[in-house]
Protein backbone atom coordinates (compact mmCIF):
# COMPACT_ATOMS: atom_id res chain seq x y z
CA UNK A 1 0.00 0.00 0.00
CA UNK A 2 1.43 3.35 -1.05
CA UNK A 3 -0.58 5.34 1.53
CA UNK A 4 -1.35 5.29 5.22
CA UNK A 5 -4.10 7.24 6.95
CA UNK A 6 -4.13 8.23 10.62
CA UNK A 7 -6.51 10.41 12.66
CA UNK A 8 -5.39 12.27 15.79
CA UNK A 9 -6.44 15.52 17.40
CA UNK A 10 -8.96 16.23 14.60
CA UNK A 11 -6.11 16.09 12.08
CA UNK A 12 -6.37 13.54 9.28
CA UNK A 13 -2.96 12.58 7.96
CA UNK A 14 -2.34 10.88 4.63
CA UNK A 15 1.25 9.73 4.15
CA UNK A 16 2.69 8.81 0.75
CA UNK A 17 5.22 5.99 0.96
CA UNK A 18 6.16 4.30 -2.31
CA UNK A 19 9.94 3.78 -2.51
CA UNK A 20 12.25 4.71 -4.00
CA UNK A 21 10.96 8.15 -5.04
CA UNK A 22 7.20 8.17 -4.34
CA UNK A 23 6.42 8.04 -8.06
CA UNK A 24 2.80 6.86 -8.12
CA UNK A 25 1.38 4.53 -10.73
CA UNK A 26 -2.07 4.69 -12.28
CA UNK A 27 -3.59 2.50 -9.56
CA UNK A 28 -2.19 4.76 -6.84
CA UNK A 29 -3.49 7.93 -8.48
CA UNK A 30 -6.95 6.36 -8.80
CA UNK A 31 -6.97 5.17 -5.17
CA UNK A 32 -5.89 8.47 -3.64
CA UNK A 33 -9.06 10.50 -4.42
CA UNK A 34 -11.21 8.11 -2.36
CA UNK A 35 -8.85 8.34 0.63
CA UNK A 36 -8.92 12.13 0.46
CA UNK A 37 -12.70 12.36 0.14
CA UNK A 38 -13.43 9.80 2.85
CA UNK A 39 -11.00 11.37 5.32
CA UNK A 40 -12.30 14.86 4.59
CA UNK A 41 -15.89 13.81 5.26
CA UNK A 42 -15.18 12.42 8.72
CA UNK A 43 -16.90 14.39 11.48
CA UNK A 44 -13.84 13.98 13.72
CA UNK A 45 -11.45 15.56 11.17
CA UNK A 46 -11.13 19.34 10.77
CA UNK A 47 -8.02 19.53 8.62
CA UNK A 48 -6.20 17.16 6.27
CA UNK A 49 -2.40 16.93 6.19
CA UNK A 50 -0.71 15.28 3.21
CA UNK A 51 2.98 14.44 3.58
CA UNK A 52 5.43 11.73 2.58
CA UNK A 53 8.18 9.47 3.79
CA UNK A 54 11.45 8.85 1.98
CA UNK A 55 13.82 10.92 -0.12
CA UNK A 56 11.25 13.38 -1.41
CA UNK A 57 7.59 14.28 -1.32
CA UNK A 58 6.51 12.94 -4.71
CA UNK A 59 8.29 11.99 -7.93
CA UNK A 60 5.09 12.43 -9.93
CA UNK A 61 3.89 9.59 -12.11
CA UNK A 62 5.63 6.25 -12.56
CA UNK A 63 7.44 6.83 -15.86
CA UNK A 64 8.42 3.15 -16.02
CA UNK A 65 4.75 2.19 -16.09
CA UNK A 66 4.06 4.64 -18.89
CA UNK A 67 7.10 3.47 -20.84
CA UNK A 68 5.96 -0.15 -20.66
CA UNK A 69 2.21 0.54 -20.91
CA UNK A 70 1.57 3.79 -22.78
CA UNK A 71 -2.05 2.74 -23.31
CA UNK A 72 -2.67 3.45 -19.61
CA UNK A 73 -2.34 7.19 -20.19
CA UNK A 74 -6.08 7.79 -20.03
CA UNK A 75 -6.32 5.85 -16.74
CA UNK A 76 -3.40 7.85 -15.36
CA UNK A 77 -4.88 11.14 -16.56
CA UNK A 78 -8.16 10.31 -14.87
CA UNK A 79 -6.44 9.48 -11.58
CA UNK A 80 -4.39 12.67 -11.63
CA UNK A 81 -7.44 14.79 -12.35
CA UNK A 82 -9.57 13.14 -9.67
CA UNK A 83 -6.78 13.38 -7.07
CA UNK A 84 -6.21 17.09 -7.51
CA UNK A 85 -9.94 17.77 -7.72
CA UNK A 86 -10.54 15.76 -4.53
CA UNK A 87 -8.03 17.93 -2.69
CA UNK A 88 -9.56 21.17 -3.89
CA UNK A 89 -13.11 19.88 -3.32
CA UNK A 90 -12.27 18.43 0.11
CA UNK A 91 -14.76 19.76 2.65
CA UNK A 92 -11.98 20.90 4.98
CA UNK A 93 -8.64 22.70 4.55
CA UNK A 94 -5.82 20.62 3.08
CA UNK A 95 -2.20 21.27 4.07
CA UNK A 96 0.70 19.81 2.08
CA UNK A 97 3.98 19.32 3.97
CA UNK A 98 6.75 18.73 1.44
CA UNK A 99 10.43 17.87 1.47
CA UNK A 100 13.05 17.07 -1.13
CA UNK A 101 11.70 16.81 -4.65
CA UNK A 102 8.16 17.89 -5.54
CA UNK A 103 7.83 16.84 -9.16
CA UNK A 104 5.00 16.61 -11.69
CA UNK A 105 1.98 15.20 -9.89
CA UNK A 106 3.50 16.33 -6.60
CA UNK A 107 2.99 19.88 -7.80
CA UNK A 108 -0.62 19.03 -8.60
CA UNK A 109 -1.11 17.96 -4.98
CA UNK A 110 0.50 21.16 -3.70
CA UNK A 111 -1.25 23.44 -6.15
CA UNK A 112 -4.64 21.97 -5.25
CA UNK A 113 -3.96 22.28 -1.52
CA UNK A 114 -4.90 25.27 0.64
CA UNK A 115 -1.53 25.75 2.30
CA UNK A 116 2.01 24.48 1.73
CA UNK A 117 4.70 24.04 4.36
CA UNK A 118 8.12 23.10 3.02
CA UNK A 119 11.46 21.96 4.34
CA UNK A 120 14.58 23.92 3.42
CA UNK A 121 15.69 21.21 0.98
CA UNK A 122 12.40 21.14 -0.96
CA UNK A 123 12.22 22.13 -4.59
CA UNK A 124 9.47 22.18 -7.21
CA UNK A 125 9.89 21.01 -10.79
CA UNK A 126 7.78 20.24 -13.86
CA UNK A 127 10.04 18.16 -16.15
CA UNK A 128 7.11 17.18 -18.37
CA UNK A 129 8.66 18.60 -21.54
CA UNK A 130 11.65 16.29 -20.99
CA UNK A 131 9.45 13.27 -20.20
CA UNK A 132 7.22 13.35 -23.25
CA UNK A 133 4.22 14.69 -21.36
CA UNK A 134 2.30 17.85 -20.52
CA UNK A 135 0.28 19.04 -17.51
CA UNK A 136 0.86 20.62 -14.12
CA UNK A 137 0.91 24.29 -15.08
CA UNK A 138 -2.70 24.83 -14.06
CA UNK A 139 -1.89 23.92 -10.46
CA UNK A 140 1.53 25.57 -10.42
CA UNK A 141 -0.28 28.73 -11.50
CA UNK A 142 -2.16 28.69 -8.18
CA UNK A 143 1.23 28.98 -6.51
CA UNK A 144 3.43 31.19 -8.68
CA UNK A 145 3.25 34.13 -11.13
CA UNK A 146 2.58 33.45 -14.80
CA UNK A 147 6.06 34.09 -16.19
CA UNK A 148 7.74 32.08 -13.44
CA UNK A 149 5.48 29.15 -14.30
CA UNK A 150 6.29 29.40 -18.00
CA UNK A 151 10.03 29.62 -17.42
CA UNK A 152 9.88 26.55 -15.17
CA UNK A 153 7.73 24.63 -17.64
CA UNK A 154 9.79 25.36 -20.74
CA UNK A 155 13.13 24.62 -19.05
CA UNK A 156 12.09 21.83 -16.69
CA UNK A 157 14.02 23.79 -14.08
CA UNK A 158 13.82 23.72 -10.31
CA UNK A 159 12.24 26.29 -8.02
CA UNK A 160 13.70 26.18 -4.52
CA UNK A 161 11.59 26.37 -1.38
CA UNK A 162 13.24 29.71 -0.59
CA UNK A 163 12.26 31.12 -3.99
CA UNK A 164 8.72 29.76 -3.73
CA UNK A 165 8.44 31.32 -0.27
CA UNK A 166 9.68 34.65 -1.64
CA UNK A 167 6.96 34.53 -4.28
CA UNK A 168 4.26 33.73 -1.74
CA UNK A 169 3.57 30.08 -2.57
CA UNK A 170 4.69 28.66 0.77
CA UNK A 171 3.43 29.51 4.24
CA UNK A 172 6.71 28.72 5.97
CA UNK A 173 10.07 27.05 5.34
CA UNK A 174 11.47 24.90 8.15
CA UNK A 175 14.46 22.60 8.72
CA UNK A 176 13.97 19.13 7.25
CA UNK A 177 14.02 17.45 10.65
CA UNK A 178 11.29 19.78 11.95
CA UNK A 179 8.89 19.48 9.01
CA UNK A 180 6.43 16.95 10.41
CA UNK A 181 6.28 18.58 13.84
CA UNK A 182 5.84 22.08 12.43
CA UNK A 183 3.19 20.91 9.98
CA UNK A 184 1.23 19.25 12.77
CA UNK A 185 1.49 22.38 14.93
CA UNK A 186 0.12 24.46 12.06
CA UNK A 187 -2.67 21.96 11.43
CA UNK A 188 -3.54 21.92 15.14
CA UNK A 189 -4.35 25.63 14.96
CA UNK A 190 -6.85 24.93 12.18
CA UNK A 191 -8.15 21.77 13.87
CA UNK A 192 -9.18 23.79 16.92
CA UNK A 193 -11.67 25.82 14.88
CA UNK A 194 -15.35 25.08 14.27
CA UNK A 195 -15.66 22.39 11.60
CA UNK A 196 -18.76 24.11 10.23
CA UNK A 197 -16.86 27.37 9.89
CA UNK A 198 -13.97 25.65 8.14
CA UNK A 199 -16.28 23.88 5.68
CA UNK A 200 -18.05 27.13 4.82
CA UNK A 201 -14.74 29.01 4.56
CA UNK A 202 -13.30 26.41 2.18
CA UNK A 203 -16.38 26.61 -0.06
CA UNK A 204 -16.35 30.40 -0.02
CA UNK A 205 -12.64 30.67 -0.83
CA UNK A 206 -12.92 28.18 -3.70
CA UNK A 207 -15.77 30.23 -5.12
CA UNK A 208 -13.73 33.43 -4.97
CA UNK A 209 -10.97 32.15 -7.24
CA UNK A 210 -10.75 34.02 -10.55
CA UNK A 211 -10.48 30.85 -12.66
CA UNK A 212 -11.37 27.17 -12.53
CA UNK A 213 -8.14 25.27 -11.89
CA UNK A 214 -9.82 21.90 -12.52
CA UNK A 215 -11.11 22.96 -15.91
CA UNK A 216 -7.69 24.39 -16.71
CA UNK A 217 -6.04 21.09 -15.85
CA UNK A 218 -8.48 19.17 -18.03
CA UNK A 219 -7.54 21.51 -20.89
CA UNK A 220 -3.88 20.67 -20.28
CA UNK A 221 -4.59 16.95 -20.23
CA UNK A 222 -5.89 17.09 -23.79
CA UNK A 223 -2.41 18.19 -24.82
CA UNK A 224 -0.91 15.48 -22.61
CA UNK A 225 -2.79 12.83 -24.58
CA UNK A 226 -1.76 14.44 -27.88
CA UNK A 227 1.88 14.44 -26.79
CA UNK A 228 1.72 10.79 -25.71
CA UNK A 229 0.60 9.87 -29.22
CA UNK A 230 3.74 11.42 -30.72
CA UNK A 231 6.93 9.39 -31.26
CA UNK A 232 8.97 11.99 -29.34
CA UNK A 233 7.02 11.11 -26.21
CA UNK A 234 8.09 7.46 -26.21
CA UNK A 235 11.65 8.50 -27.06
CA UNK A 236 11.69 10.79 -24.02
CA UNK A 237 10.39 8.09 -21.68
CA UNK A 238 12.81 5.49 -23.04
CA UNK A 239 15.76 7.83 -22.51
CA UNK A 240 14.74 8.63 -18.93
CA UNK A 241 14.12 5.00 -17.93
CA UNK A 242 17.18 3.58 -19.69
CA UNK A 243 19.75 6.31 -18.97
CA UNK A 244 18.16 8.69 -16.45
CA UNK A 245 18.94 11.52 -18.88
CA UNK A 246 16.98 13.81 -21.16
CA UNK A 247 16.58 12.60 -24.74
CA UNK A 248 18.28 14.54 -27.51
CA UNK A 249 16.10 15.85 -30.32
Amino acid sequence: MSFTVTIAGRIGEIVIDRPPVNALDSNDWNALPTLIAETGRRADVNVLLIRAEGRGFCGGVDIKEMQANPERITLLNRGNYLTFKAIRDCEIPVVAAVHGFVIGGGIGICGASDTIIASEDAYFSLPEVDRGAMGGASHLSRMLPLHKVRAAFFTGGKISAAEAYRLGAIETVVPREALVEEARVFCAIIAAKSRKALVLAKEALNGLEPRDVDRGYRWEQGFTLEMYMHADSQKARDAFVETGKTAEF
